[in-house]
């Protein structure tokens, strides 16, 4: 899925003058959209047996907590606009997003007690390794969106939609504290897709013009570090992450 389709075969809303500079950049770096590729595959596959019985624990531990399935599934947007279905170990209250908004805010009701811990350290991304192997996310790349986000995408943040959506970013790492931005406001939709959506988007478009592997590994690298150092400043896990 990782290969860069010709021009003319893309969808429409990616044929234009917005994106065509960033379509141009990747085109010249196929060779590395390929590394990309191998290294994400090599690296899930073995990470997901690797921690296997991290997942059995982790598993365990969110049924003796809360009522529910362990994992939650949502439809997200990734490579070309391709509808998929994400997968993260379950850190909300059952049926939560019939009870709130898409993105989640500093002391959200809906997450729950091992919720809060999880998503502190971002395990409950864990999951994603799956998508990853299935070639519906990268390591590295624009975090997907639900599809009523991804509709608010002016026609330059279009040009994200060009890679496959990522479990980290510089985006992500830039706004680990997303939801203290979002703590106050009345209406929290809006705000993410006024405010902090256009901003987390300067990131993304600039990660499509340096791209490289050895950019992704530094990502990955500073991804662990400030997992690590957020672990190390709030040992309670009191701050969570974003549903993005």
């Amino acid at each position: 899925m990782y290969g860069l389709k010709l021009w003319d075969k893309l969808p429409p809303y990616l044929k234009t003058k917005e994106v065509k500079p960033y379509y141009r950049i990747l085109e010249k770096k196929r060779t590395s959209l390929a590394a990309k590729r191998i290294f994400d595959f090599t690296a899930a596959f073995f990470l997901l047996i690797v921690l296997l019985p991290v997942f059995a624990v982790l598993a365990v531990w969110i049924k003796l907590d809360s009522p529910g399935p362990v994992f939650f599934r949502q439809v997200r947007i990734t490579q070309y606009g391709r509808r998929f279905w994400i997968l993260k170990f379950r850190t909300m209250v059952s049926g939560a997003q019939q009870k709130g908004a898409d993105v989640t805010v500093r002391g959200d009701a809906r997450i729950t007690r091992v919720g809060k811990k999880i998503r502190s350290c971002r395990l409950d991304e864990l999951p994603q390794l799956v998508n990853i192997l299935m070639g519906d996310m990268s390591f590295v790349g624009t975090r997907p969106e639900v599809e009523k986000y991804v509709r608010s995408y002016s026609r330059e943040m279009m040009a994200t939609l060009l890679l496959p959506a990522g479990v980290t970013s510089e985006a992500s790492i830039a706004f680990r504290d997303e939801e203290r931005l979002l703590e106050h406001a009345e209406d929290v939709d809006r705000a993410y897709v006024e405010t902090v959506l256009p901003q987390k988007m300067k990131y993304n478009l600039s990660y499509l013009k340096r791209f490289s592997c050895f950019r992704d590994l530094k990502i990955c690298l500073d991804t662990v570090m400030e997992v690590g150092g957020r672990r190390e400043a709030d040992p309670q896990g009191k701050e969570g992450g974003t549903c993005a």
